[in-house]
């Protein structure tokens, strides 16, 4: 029986009960985070609360926890669920809305306390700098239909969810957003990295993107400990299809290569050499923060 968190207790998640008058179920008024975790260890713990933080502020949703009190819940958390070697790696999910109100308003009610809720999921082992192992993906492309204010982690999530849809419905697992003028954003939940001659591109950090932790961590990791290139800047469309390889990042996948974008070959249709050196940095420094 899996132990949740809940307004302050941690109890058995088949008693964790949350009012249909919840902002969270009614309008997606709140913030999520999924951190994970193997061995016990976290990947970008600090960097993961901290944006949490600056998407509750944004929301003007105050949970009264700082940075400590979510280290105790989590790693309350972990160590509840943790009873066999097969639940080793675990992901936090939290998720805070703006609490219950006793009718449905669009306006923000006043003095309501906010639902904090947090639970652990099994997942996969720490991905390898292997190309036998690597998992890989193909993409299609789109344009970004989605809200303007992506950079906030917000549990409305339905933009995200159908452009996935999109990418499902036409046999790929992914699929790249371009914005009105051609440039790429991101994915439907993952960010984009896009690689020609040995130089490294992301798209820069605006509203039209998530600032994701991984993606955070993989930069300053390529510009700390290797000689690569690295820019954050526009890419147009006709540079994805030109390029040598494509990355999809997230806190899930880490760094995973993309192989074919609409029915394309991505460079010579194989993992690049350019991801296993990445890989391979990332896998030896993703603790350090």
């Amino acid at each position: 029986m899996s132990i949740v968190y809940l307004n302050g207790d941690f109890i058995p998640a088949e008693q964790a009960k949350i009012s249909p008058m919840d902002r969270g179920f009614l309008f997606g008024d709140g913030i999520y985070e999924v951190i994970p975790s193997y061995g016990g260890r976290f990947v970008g713990f600090a960097p993961h609360i901290s944006r949490m933080q600056d998407g509750l502020a944004q929301l003007s949703i105050d949970p009264g926890l700082n940075l400590a009190d979510w280290q105790a819940i989590t790693h309350r958390l972990l160590a509840e669920n943790n009873s066999s070697p097969n639940s080793a790696n675990l992901a936090v999910y939290i998720q805070v809305s703006r609490g219950a109100d006793t009718k449905r308003n669009h306006a923000f009610p006043a003095n309501i306390r906010a639902t904090v809720f947090a639970y652990t999921f099994a997942i996969a082992p720490e991905p390898v700098a292997d190309k036998s192992q690597a998992t890989c993906y193909t993409v299609v492309t789109g344009q970004d239909l989605r809200w303007q204010r992506c950079h906030i982690k917000s549990t409305s999530l339905l933009g995200n969810v159908l452009h996935y849809q999109q990418a499902y419905a036409n046999g790929a697992q992914e699929i790249l957003l371009f914005d009105k003028n051609g440039n790429l954003t991101e994915g439907a939940a993952v960010n984009v990295f896009v690689i020609k001659n040995g130089i490294i591109a992301t798209p820069p950090l605006t509203n039209k993107l998530l600032p994701g932790i991984t993606r955070l961590l993989l930069l300053n990791i390529l510009r700390q400990h290797s000689n690569w290139r690295v820019e954050e800047r526009d890419i147009s469309e006709q540079e994805v299809f030109n390029a040598d390889e494509i990355w999809l990042t997230s806190s899930s996948k880490e760094i995973a290569p993309v192989l074919k974008v609409n029915e394309h070959s991505v460079g010579t249709g194989e993992i690049g050499n350019v991801w296993l050196a990445a890989q391979q940095l990332f896998s030896a420094h993703k603790y350090d923060e």
